[in-house]
């Protein structure tokens, strides 16, 4: 199994995606973006893609002029029957490469929340795995409306398309399930000026939110990842 990894922004690394693909024995070739890495044309010699979370607007094509080339390769992949994860950013960039609308600069989603399952949510062999309901993580403003064609699977409180699915497995998924309570403690190290600026209270929540509900979210991001590693 080989799987192409794109990272969008400094910090925003597999997690725990990373984890269940290298339980998979899987071979991932990593793009970092931020770095200037190159993008590949095609899906050749790939079984999958994941694509990561990102401070920027999945339209900001003047300073990241790779994005509307990344949203194309997304469609290639399901074209090609190939499973497809966006988180976050990642799933707006899906979104825009299948046809659906992004929403940019809406109020902040931010900290543990409920994601809800739909359904077909309910029905689906990745995001069932959340149950009925599971505190997930979230930071973000930017949403999407849902592409033609895909199936609803999750919502929150705030957000009404938390994940699609098109085709066999195709994934937008707009909450952090790979970001485990270590790589978000990471994240409010690193971008803790911006988190100051954006969520003050999330800032002085986070410690109670962490342990309260970081163990519930670190097992059930690690089922999610799993059961989509399953279906590459």
């Amino acid at each position: 199994m080989r799987v192409l990894a794109v990272e969008n922004y400094a910090g925003t690394h597999l997690g725990l995606v990373g984890r269940a693909l290298d339980e998979a024995g899987a071979a991932v070739d990593l793009r970092r973006m931020q770095d200037g890495d190159p993008l590949p044309s095609d899906d050749d010699g790939y079984d999958g893609l994941v694509v990561l979370g990102g401070a920027q607007n999945a339209l900001a094509d003047e300073t990241h002029p790779y994005l509307w080339p990344l949203a194309q390769l997304t469609a290639r992949f399901g074209a090609a029957d190939k499973a497809v994860l966006g988180i976050c950013l990642g799933a707006q960039i899906v979104a825009r490469g299948h046809g659906g609308r992004n929403l940019i600069g809406r109020p902040i989603e931010i900290g543990w929340s409920d994601v809800t399952t739909t359904d077909a949510g309910r029905a689906d062999p990745v995001i069932a795995t959340l149950g009925e309901r599971a505190p997930l993580f979230h930071w973000h403003s930017d949403s999407f409306e849902l592409p033609p064609g895909a199936a609803h699977l999750a919502v929150s409180l705030q957000t009404p398309n938390q994940a699609f699915r098109l085709g066999r497995a195709v994934y937008g998924v707009q909450f952090h399930f790979e970001a485990d309570t270590t790589l978000v403690a990471e994240w409010i190290g690193s971008y803790r000026g911006m988190l100051d600026r954006d969520a003050p209270a999330f800032a002085e929540a986070y410690p109670a939110q962490a342990a309260a509900l970081g163990p519930v979210a670190d097992r059930v991001g690690l089922d999610v990842a799993r059961a989509w590693v399953a279906v590459v």
